[in-house]
């Protein structure tokens, strides 16, 4: 299977008052087409400076990427046009409707009007939003607005989704929802899904291989599985024990706030 994504030594320093800090030093990485993939860590590891660098929200200090093909820094827009983005705290607004929102999106990605309308309508019935197109986004449930800043994500068709810890906060329901949405995905469309999340439940259900990074670099990678094994030292060790003997220290709760780094 062939590599959607690519990354050689990606390095970010920030510069402070109090000197520089690496928040990523020397990250090595390949995601295949198709594959959910999990990237883990323990707060501030380095996982959403990865993130932000890979959809070109953050320019390297160091290393060098590709995503389908683009590089971070010669070919940005070539970056976005592939890849889609939902961050953590998403980004509708409240105050408008649901088709307006997804209308806007279409018409953000150059698409006419007519054309964005029926591309809102198709998301609306792929993700389950057309009993909702005509509400308005603030009296949405939790998993209803993820679910619309995953559609919004997807307007264009992008080959790689980028999800930064997308069911924070949500009930047990929602969350086992999104997770199905996540593997048609994947399955359906061939969607590559590169997912942070906090939840390790969440890493062992839905990934087909993990990477775990702790302070700036890649610690392990490898299937579940294969991960319980070696550092677990059985297959029924838990991910948690697994994560524990990576990194020393267990993942960050996940209603905690977020360290940027």
């Amino acid at each position: 299977m062939a590599a959607v994504i690519s990354a050689a030594g990606l390095a970010r320093t920030f510069r402070t008052k109090t000197g520089p800090v690496e928040a990523v030093r020397c990250v090595d990485l390949t995601v295949r087409e198709g594959e959910i993939l999990g990237f883990l860590g323990p707060n501030g590891a380095g996982k959403t400076t990865t993130l932000r660098m890979l959809t070109t929200l953050l320019k390297p200090t160091g290393g060098a990427a590709t995503v389908a093909g683009h590089d971070l820094v010669t070919d940005p827009a070539g970056v976005r046009r592939v890849c889609g983005y939902v961050a953590q705290s998403g980004g509708v607004d409240p105050q408008v409707g649901v088709r307006e929102e997804l209308v806007t999106q279409g018409r953000l990605y150059r698409l006419s009007r007519s054309e964005a309308v029926a591309r809102a309508g198709e998301l609306a019935r792929e993700l389950d939003l057309t009993d909702l197109l005509d509400r308005r986004v603030g009296a949405l449930s939790g998993g209803q607005r993820r679910r619309l800043d995953i559609a919004m994500a997807l307007t264009h068709r992008p080959r790689v989704l980028f999800l930064d810890e997308p069911t924070t906060g949500l009930d047990p329901g929602s969350r086992a929802d999104l997770w199905e949405l996540i593997r048609q995905l994947r399955d359906e469309h061939g969607t590559t899904v590169f997912l942070t999340t906090h939840y390790l439940d969440e890493a062992d259900a839905l990934a087909d291989r993990l990477v775990i990074v702790d302070r700036g670099v890649v610690a392990a990678e490898g299937t579940p599985s294969a991960l319980k094994l070696e550092y677990g030292g059985s297959l029924d060790a838990t991910l948690q024990d697994t994560f524990l003997a990576v990194t020393g220290r267990g993942p960050a709760p996940a209603d905690s706030s977020p360290v940027a780094v």
